[in-house]
């Protein structure tokens, strides 16, 4: 810092020496200053116009993990990683200015040394407004002037405080004038004169920075405000959907209260929505109807059917606790055993009980497909036991435990409950009419409908005239991408051959389709082994969470299932999934053995799943019942 300081008071005796104006020489040196810093200017300019590139891409990571913000952050800062954006860098022109503003500081006191004359008052240059008053405190005032009017500026031709929310951009300029009118008041008046017009000379540098490299070049603006537009609808849309009627709110504070009042629950199963009963039904049927045990069961929400099933059996005890409400609930969980769906306990909002240490945490799974790929690292660690689908996730659980230390769970042979109503229900017979080419894809990043739904459209009818598509979406899709779904069924709205099936509160036709088109999408296993009929996979990105699962040395079953029950066609040959779908739909039976086979040697106890897990719950309660009497 001396040696800063040295070169600082030189570069002002200079100035000086042919403008014998301190102050002016201030202007001067602070000029100087950002000509030396305008290479980092120019640095920091691309990497902000980075970040402003990459704003569609994470208001799609917004809208896709919606409310989930240890997700957000953890794919945001992959993105960023991947392509080389550094958050940081922004601060490195304030760490220069700071630097400088210590160093000049200690320049301006040795001018007014100098300039000090016995019996004479201080030179303003050195004055400070706050301990010698009068003329000096004009200097906060313009200091905070000088801030404002930066501000005011940045939000206008600084690309990314541009695209700050007004909220954002009114604290960011906020606390640049604060802390130029504490600097204004605090140090010496030359000091003071330093930092205005650096703020000022900072509005000249960035618009030469804009002219060197023009944001517009470097930005896809118009994608930019689609995404924008599609991020504020979106969360419109669920504000107005998570409004919480005072009578759910008072509903929540009884069923809360109603929770806690029963004494020795044994039992408890978590769903997070009403959709998640399906992958509890044939074990909790199984439970009622081969014990007295009391299933109380917590839902996220207040129109899940469990009520209606409530009412009319006095073995199941339904209970409203919104998401917020459930993690004091879980926090304080008292029963002996709970059973979920939900993957990362301990990890996020949902937490083991705090309670109670003995509580048994089961975990059940409501995909089919493997555990190591499609879920976060660590998303199994803190559960008790697994209700394992089939002896892959069994090898990768084993696995995991292997290569992480972890301590050795019980694992259950159950199957994939799910599977029990599915093979129970007999197949709807096939409705009059020509063929019927269902579409279900995924909804992660490059899913069909964002990268070749019209193109396969076309494909699949022209290569099966008659033929009548089906278009189901995932829910999570129409959910978080009301946009594009509105702009999808505008543009199929007149066409007779395609069919839009997005209304989730009705059946699916999935029974009348000949063939199924997906990703992705866990359906096509539900799909093939209910109907013994083909799926064509559409090899899009992978959906990939846990990044580290080649480590495990498994392939997923997500990949090694696809063509046991049907073909995966490349993204990049669309026009082969049209030619593989018309091939199914000439030999119907091809895949009939396989997709059986697979049920069979790959998912523990078949349409017996639940049963399985009911008595390895029933058990359990009972040991445990026994062991407390010991």
């Amino acid at each position: 810092m001396d040696y800063l300081v040295q070169f600082f008071a030189w570069l002002m005796e200079w100035c000086h020496s042919w403008c014998p104006n301190y102050w002016a020489d201030i202007v001067i040196f602070t000029f100087f200053t950002k000509i030396l810093q305008f290479p980092v200017s120019l640095w920091c300019q691309v990497n902000s116009l980075k970040m402003v590139s990459l704003m569609p891409e994470t208001n799609r990571i917004k809208m896709e993990h919606y409310g989930d913000g240890d997700a957000i952050g953890e794919e945001t800062a992959a993105l960023f990683k991947r392509e080389k954006y550094h958050p940081l860098l922004s601060l490195v022109p304030l760490a220069i200015q700071i630097i400088i503003l210590m160093a000049f500081v200690k320049v301006i006191y040795g001018i007014g040394d100098k300039l000090t004359v016995p019996n004479a008052p201080k030179p303003l240059i050195a004055c400070v407004p706050w301990t010698d008053g009068g003329i000096a405190w004009f200097m906060p005032l313009f200091a905070g002037a000088a801030a404002w009017l930066l501000g005011y500026t940045q939000n206008i031709f600084n690309p990314l405080q541009h695209e700050q929310t007004r909220a954002q951009q009114i604290v960011t300029n906020g606390i640049s004038i604060c802390i130029s009118l504490f600097l204004g008041c605090f140090v010496a008046a030359g000091v003071g004169l330093y930092w205005a017009t650096s703020n000022l000379f900072s509005i000249l540098v960035q618009l030469c920075e804009n002219i060197v490299i023009p944001p517009k070049k470097h930005v896809d603006y118009p994608v930019l405000r689609r995404s924008q537009a599609e991020l504020k609808k979106f969360e419109d849309d669920l504000k107005r959907k998570a409004v919480v009627s005072p009578e759910d709110k008072k509903r929540e504070k009884i069923d809360y209260k109603r929770f806690f009042h029963v004494a020795n629950k044994h039992l408890v199963f978590y769903a997070e929505g009403g959709g998640y009963y399906k992958y509890f039904k044939s074990v909790i049927e199984w439970l009622l109807a081969h014990s007295n045990v009391t299933v109380h069961y917590v839902t996220n929400d207040p129109k899940d059917d469990i009520f209606s099933l409530a009412e009319k059996n006095a073995h199941i005890r339904a209970y409203y606790i919104g998401p917020v409400k459930i993690i004091p609930l879980m926090m304080k969980m008292d029963a002996d055993m709970v059973v979920m769906t939900t993957p990362d306990l301990n990890t996020y909002q949902i937490k083991r009980s705090y309670v109670r240490r003995d509580v048994e945490y089961v975990y059940l799974d409501h995909g089919p497909t493997s555990v190591h790929m499609c879920y976060r690292k660590g998303a199994f660690d803190h559960f008790d036991t697994i209700m394992a689908n089939g002896p892959f996730q069994v090898a990768e659980h084993r696995a995991t435990e292997r290569l992480y230390g972890l301590k050795a769970k019980t694992i259950v042979e159950s199957g994939y409950p799910i599977l029990d109503t599915l093979l129970a229900e007999s197949v709807k017979a096939r409705e009059a009419g020509g063929r019927r080419i269902m579409i279900a894809p995924s909804y992660q990043k490059g899913c069909i409908p964002d990268s070749c739904l019209d193109e396969l459209i076309d494909q699949v009818v022209s290569s099966n005239p008659g033929c009548t598509v089906v278009f189901r979406p995932h829910p999570q899709y129409v959910r978080r991408f009301p946009a594009k779904m509105k702009a999808i069924a505008e543009r199929y709205a007149k066409r007779k051959d395609v069919v839009m099936e997005a209304d989730f509160s009705k059946p699916s036709t999935m029974d009348q389709a000949d063939v199924l088109v997906t990703d992705w999408s866990g359906i096509a296993y539900e799909y093939a082994f209910r109907t013994k009929r083909p799926v064509v996979f559409i090899d899009t990105p992978m959906k990939v969470i846990n990044r580290d699962w080649e480590k495990l040395g498994i392939v997923p079953t997500d990949i090694s299932f696809r063509n046991e029950v049907g073909v995966s066609v490349p993204l990049t040959d669309i026009p082969a999934a049209g030619k593989a779908v018309a091939d199914m739909l000439e030999h119907p039976g091809r895949f009939a053995a396989k997709i059986e086979n697979l049920l069979k040697t790959q998912f523990f106890n078949p349409g017996h799943a639940g049963e399985v897990a009911g008595k390895y719950i029933l058990e359990s309660l009972i040991n445990r019942k026994k062991g407390t009497k010991k």
